[in-house]
């Protein structure tokens, strides 16, 4: 008996890894929240730091880009464009070998088109300005010092995220709140990735976990990456490496104790994710191994020994790209909700009306939108996002129909627009269903291509 592949999915290749801060100054426009009563940022609770991954193979192949970066929403999709733009010109790379994923904290400055209206405004726009210049730095860094490493998956589990979709408990009131529910059953599936250099030592930390960063909310004035700056740091301390957030499908998932504006209670929530990541890594087989049965002992009862033997981790790496043609809500256009927002003395519905707004200019003034999906093999495990805010339902799916597979499922990659409620919500007053421009299915069409885009990665063969 024998493993024909390592214990856990794995891909050995060209890894590079760097990291820098993109902290924004004191002073910043950074309101996010319809209920906040402050414009401006007063001060840091901890770094917002942008980290790049790069993935080659030995041989001829693409050469991958992952960007994480502590920051919320792209407002339109323009404002994302002209970033990405600025990349891809460049480096350069091709759009599907490019990812950018925000870690979606609500304590940032927003990523919009500065409006001088506004106060910190003339900041945001040198922030804004300053940002693609930091990250194509970081690229070129991560690709000049990466070196030959290996790339190992093992899940894990973390009881930070709670269902936040509690129907109202006011008895004349037929909606859902956007908060805790005690009897909601979260999806708690802690996906760990371990690059390793040829010497066995640690060089980076994967954690792809579906949990909102919204602990934080409308009473906090500081810049902050929510939990993800302590599970961070949390996970830096111990190995002696970054530490990348992969955010997971979460529409409906967010910490139990969140709207808070107590830095501590953001600390303590990434303390336990951070440990918890600790905890899968400190199980993982060495890596590149396979976990093989050697033969049994006669002892009290007969012993069957297992130990680990040299293994052959993939090399393999392929991107895929595709779009779903999705069903938009009857919204009003653009023109009409500019006026709508303009007429709007209400400070927290001028808020959503803003939003909306950015939304409807980025789709159009259509009646669908062709969604882009993205999807990479990386050796034996696949990564699939798209720039949508999916329930975890999509995940726990994907990976049903995937059993065995490490399978990363992520929302907010190169853009951002609106949630992806299952179909049974749209019966239901809920903030997901009048937040998003997308109608009823959507989320079951963007499952069914994800699928397709899966399916095609893994019947590929190294």
């Amino acid at each position: 008996m024998n493993l024909l592949k390592p214990s856990h999915d794995s891909f050995y290749g060209r890894i590079g890894i760097s990291r820098t801060d993109i902290t924004p100054p004191v002073g910043i426009y950074a309101r996010n929240w319809g209920a906040a009563r402050h414009d401006v940022a007063e001060s840091v609770h901890r770094p917002l730091w942008l980290t790049v991954m790069t993935l080659e193979s030995l041989e001829d192949g693409p050469r991958l880009i992952y960007l994480d970066a502590d920051l919320g929403w792209w407002r339109t999709l323009e404002t994302f464009r002209r970033f990405q733009g600025h990349l891809l010109e460049a480096l350069p790379v091709e759009d599907s070998d490019l990812i950018v994923a925000l870690s979606h904290t609500h304590s940032g400055p927003p990523l919009m088109e500065p409006d001088p209206s506004l106060p910190g405004s003339a900041l945001l726009k040198a922030w804004m300005d300053s940002l693609p210049d930091l990250a194509i730095a970081a690229v070129r860094k991560a690709i000049a010092t990466a070196s030959e490493a290996t790339l190992d998956w093992q899940t894990g589990h973390c009881g930070l995220a709670t269902v936040r979709d509690l129907p109202d408990p006011a008895p004349d009131r037929n909606r859902i709140l956007c908060g805790y529910d005690p009897g909601g059953c979260p999806d708690d599936t802690l996906l760990v990735g371990r690059i390793t250099d040829a010497g066995g030592t640690i060089r980076a930390t994967l954690v792809n976990y579906a949990c909102h960063p919204t602990t934080l909310a409308w009473d906090n004035r500081a810049i902050s990456p929510d939990y993800v700056g302590a599970m961070r740091d949390t996970i830096d301390t111990a190995t002696g490496a970054p530490a990348l957030f992969l955010l997971g499908a979460c529409g409906e998932l967010a910490p139990r104790h969140q709207y808070v504006g107590d830095p501590a209670v953001a600390d303590q929530h990434g303390r336990q994710l951070g440990h918890a990541a600790l905890s899968t890594l400190a199980g993982m087989d060495p890596p590149g191994t396979c976990f093989v049965y050697r033969g049994t002992v006669e002892s009290g009862a007969p012993l069957a020994v297992w130990g680990h033997e040299s293994g052959n981790p993939s090399t393999l790496l392929r991107s895929l790209r595709a779009t779903v043609k999705l069903p938009l809500q009857d919204w009003p256009t653009a023109a009409e909700l500019e006026r709508q927002r303009q007429s709007c003395t209400d400070r927290a519905l001028e808020e959503r009306l803003r939003r909306k707004l950015s939304i409807r200019q980025g789709l159009g003034d259509g009646t669908t939108f062709d969604l882009p999906i993205h999807a990479w093999r990386m050796g034996d495990a696949v990564l699939v996002g798209s720039c949508c805010e999916a329930y975890s339902f999509l995940q726990t799916e994907l990976r049903r129909r995937f059993p065995g597979r490490s399978l990363i499922c992520q929302n907010l990659i190169n853009g951002s627009i609106g949630y992806l409620p299952p179909s049974d919500l749209y019966e239901q007053e809920i903030y997901p269903v009048w937040q998003t421009p997308f109608g009823r299915g959507s989320l079951e069409l963007v499952l069914e291509a994800m699928t397709s885009l899966v399916a095609q990665l893994v019947a590929d063969q190294p």
